[in-house]
């Protein structure tokens, strides 16, 4: 029992560690191409004639120079002016990316601040419309940014997913050497038992089977001898029943005989005695007559 509870719990250990071996990072990828090196920042067509606007601050925002050229002449009394956009405040609650103090704007916000100046918006407008447009972007950012993970910590559940395998491969190992030596053992006395019993199933039935062979053989012997005596006992009693009929057809014979010989013998003897009869009263007959013929002699 305690051999496949533990098997079971590596076979857990494995299960866990591939699924985080294969868990998708194709957001680590988009994390990391966003966060590649920007383009620089595009200028506006009019500004062919300005100085370069100054990149972004480490804030996230973006630094507004001075707006040269040929604009209106209210915009060269304002001089130079810095305004930075901050970030929205919506990042700082995503505590494992640290993004906020590396993040770069995609836009040039100094060109755009004089172009909305040149159609007519205010400076103050402008940097609204501007800061506006820059919170947007940092909250789609924001958006985008939660689910993806930095390089530093991939590197770190990378470790974490190493440091597990190695512990795991450890408690192979040790299973390996103590718990499944144990179970081969086991499996090699089951093994054994399982031959012995199978060695005495196969001598029990091959007894049981010569058994049932010497029991039909006998009753097949029994059957046989009890048939040849019955065929035996068929012939005495035919011959027996043909005798009876050869006696009872001679006496047969022999009573018809006696009786057609009485028969002929009482014939001949009705016979003798219808002829004794008929002398008898032929004589009577002729005695009556002479003695008739002699009184009437004597009477006349």
């Amino acid at each position: 029992m305690a051999g496949g509870q533990a098997a079971t719990a590596a076979s857990g250990g494995r299960r866990a560690l591939l699924l985080l071996l294969l868990r998708p990072r194709g957001s680590d990828g988009a994390s990391r191409d966003r966060r590649a090196t920007p383009s620089p920042p595009r200028r506006c067509l009019g500004d062919c004639g300005r100085p370069p606007a100054a990149p972004p601050g480490p804030g996230g925002g973006a630094v507004w120079g001075r707006c040269g050229g040929s604009g209106a002449g209210s915009r060269r009394h304002r001089g130079e002016r810095d305004v930075s956009v901050s970030a929205s405040p919506s990042l700082q609650s995503k505590g494992n990316i640290s993004l906020l103090g590396n993040r770069r704007l995609f836009f040039d916000t100094h060109a755009l601040v004089c172009l909305l100046e040149e159609n007519g918006f205010t400076t103050q407008r402008s940097e609204v419309i501007v800061s506006a447009l820059v919170k947007i972007m940092n909250t789609n950012l924001d958006m985008i940014y939660k689910d993806m993970v930095t390089k530093v910590q991939q590197e770190i559940a990378l470790q974490q997913v190493m440091s597990h395998i190695g512990g795991v491969k450890k408690d192979m190992i040790i299973l390996e050497k103590s718990e499944f030596s144990a179970l081969r053992s086991e499996n090699e006395k089951i093994k054994l038992e399982l031959q012995q019993i199978k060695k005495q199933v196969m001598d029990e039935i091959t007894k049981v089977r010569a058994d049932n062979k010497l029991n039909l053989n006998l009753e097949k012997s029994r059957v046989k001898e009890l048939y040849s005596l019955n065929e035996r006992k068929l012939l005495e009693m035919r011959t027996e029943i043909v005798e009876l009929h050869a006696q009872q057809d001679r006496a047969l014979t022999q009573t018809d005989r006696k009786i057609d010989t009485e028969v002929a013998d009482l014939k001949t003897m009705l016979e003798s005695h219808k002829l004794d009869n008929i002398k008898y009263l032929a004589g009577s007959v002729f005695t009556c007559l002479t003695v008739a013929l002699g009184f009437y002699r004597l009477w006349i």
